[in-house]
Order: C-alpha cells, then structure tokens, then sequence
C-alpha cells in the first residue's frame, strides 16, 4: 500500500537524469539546476488523496490525487500534463501525458530506501532516496 512510501525522502543518488531531461526536451539551463539539486520528496496521505511533495532550493511542487483518478498537473520543467498514478503490486506508478507524449515514473522501496525510475522513450534514470 502507500503507507510504505508515507515519509521524508532525501536524493542520495542520481544516475542518467541529464539525458532523461533532455529526451523530455527540458533546456540546458534548467537541466544544469535539475542536475545539481538534491530534493527532498514528502508523501503523506490525506484522506482517500495522495500528497507527493518535492522541496528544493530551485523550486517547490505538491500534487495531490487519488490513486487510478487522472488529474492535472504541472511539472516542475513547466510541462502541463494529465497525470494518473495507480499501486502496481509494490510499485507506485505515475504515468504523465502530454502532446501524444508519456513518460512513467516508477517509485518502489527497496532496501528501506525509495527508487525512482524514470522511463521515456528509451531513456531511464534512476534516482534513490533515503529516509530524511
């Protein structure tokens, strides 16, 4: 269930993200921030909703939904996109949408810490969190 990833999580690693953000068409700039930023990420649950919070020092995003109900969102790149995230198994899968576009962002824990994986069109990054 989404207990599991109810916590504070802190970026420890990050492998491949320059070239996901490129695939994404995310510019030089905001790549180099994106690049350098450790977030924090804050799940909790409020009711039958689902709050992922993402603090860093560059920008600040919420988004709040119920599992398998799609909803608007707007990324932290800027992008405007329907978004629908569903428990696959142990697998918090958040699937965005964009002009005939999709990249899918994986969370699971493994080994007490959060790893999310990043896929679009062939391109995957990793980034692992620690409990804060």
């Amino acid at each position: 269930m989404v207990d599991a990833f109810c916590a504070k999580w802190k970026l420890i690693d990050s492998q491949n993200f320059d070239e996901y953000m490129k695939a994404l068409g995310v510019s030089f700039a905001t790549r180099q921030v994106g690049n350098v930023t450790k977030p924090t990420v804050v799940i909790s649950q409020d009711g039958d909703k689902v709050v992922v919070k993402t603090l860093s020092t560059f920008k600040n995003t919420e988004i709040s939904f119920k599992l398998g109900e799609e909803f608007d969102e707007v990324t932290a790149d800027d992008r405007h996109v329907k978004s629908t995230v569903t428990m696959e198994g142990n697998t918090l899968v958040h699937v965005q949408k964009w002009d005939g576009k999709e990249t899918k962002l994986a969370r699971e824990i493994k080994d007490g810490k959060l790893v999310m994986t990043l896929t679009f069109e062939g391109i995957q990054a990793v980034r692992t969190y620690e409990k804060a």
